[in-house]
């Protein structure tokens, strides 16, 4: 196996740490990446005995970005980086019309515009060698559709759309482009999720009632949810691939999540969702009219 120089992004916490111990215990040059000092020093001391550096990135701060391009440099001797493993996201739940602009435009910002902030940044270094290999940590969310995450769902969509058009115009340069989705993996993502979900039902949202159905769905998520090992191998074997698959499904119930809604009608899928999450017309408990001002603030999982 070929040991590669990896770089890990939203890796403080959850599937970006655990790839980021996980890839260097496999003898990789990883460089662990995160906005929280204190957790990356955490990580740092955690993985003393393997291959493994911390540096500070936000994703959403081009200034930020563009020290850690020097910094990667400047500990790589100018290579730049072999891989770039792109995982920092945002969660959010609520209702799209419970989701006000700023926090909509939020986790756009860290999850699409973000990511390909850092991909501009690094792929020039990989298109002046003619090799490299982008990874991007999507979701089977990016290709099915629950309630209340329309707001990651269409974060998630728009990564799979963008990577498909990289991974065309970036062949010509020996550049990969490889998208991992995983189903329902155990990690603070889904925990801050359900946290905003939270918020946006304390104020007067007519989804109130279908709130309080969806957090009772979320611990039923908990118990079938894969832990982020299964996503840290299936991230090792991309790396590690000759000839890397487009995409990588990840967990049983992913599989098994994207094969009922391509097989079941369109019609059929809602109303099971409608009936799952209490979205009917007859299932609303308090019909008076909701107050203004709701909000869902998003939340990212490399947060401090």
């Amino acid at each position: 196996m070929e040991k590669k120089i990896v770089l890990v992004t939203g890796a403080t916490s959850g599937i970006g740490r655990h790839a980021a111990v996980f890839l260097a215990g496999r003898g990789h040059t990883v460089l662990a990446t995160g906005r929280n000092v204190e957790a990356l020093a955490e990580l740092q001391r955690e993985a003393a005995d393997l291959p493994l550096s911390t540096l500070r990135m936000d994703v959403t701060d081009a200034a930020s970005i563009a020290e850690a391009v020097r910094e990667v440099d400047r500990r790589t001797d100018g290579h730049g980086v072999d891989v770039l493993v792109s995982n920092a996201a945002r969660g959010m739940g609520g209702a799209l019309t419970d989701v006000d602009d700023e926090h909509l435009r939020a986790v756009f910002e860290t999850n699409v515009f973000g990511t390909m902030a850092v991909i501009r940044a690094f792929v020039p270094a990989m298109q002046e060698r003619g090799s490299g290999r982008l990874i991007n940590i999507s979701s089977m969310g990016g290709r099915i559709t629950f309630p209340f995450l329309g707001a990651y769902h269409g974060t998630k969509y728009a990564l799979e759309g963008m990577s498909d058009a990289l991974r065309r115009e970036l062949a010509m340069f020996g550049i990969d482009v490889v998208l991992i989705e995983p189903g329902y993996v155990r990690s603070k993502l889904l925990d801050r999720t359900m946290e905003t979900m939270h918020d946006a039902s304390k104020d007067g949202s007519p989804y109130r009632h279908a709130y309080a159905r969806a957090d009772k769905l979320a611990e039923r998520t908990r118990r079938i949810a894969a832990g982020p090992a299964k996503v840290s191998r299936a991230i090792a074997k991309a790396i590690d691939a000759r000839r890397p698959q487009a995409r990588y499904v990840v967990t049983r119930n992913a599989r098994a999540f994207l094969t009922a809604f391509k097989i079941l009608p369109t019609r059929w899928v809602d109303a099971l969702l409608k009936r799952m999450y209490g979205l009917r017309p007859g299932d609303r408990e308090d019909p008076e009219p909701a107050s203004s001002g709701r909000h869902s603030p998003a939340h990212r999982t490399d947060a401090p």
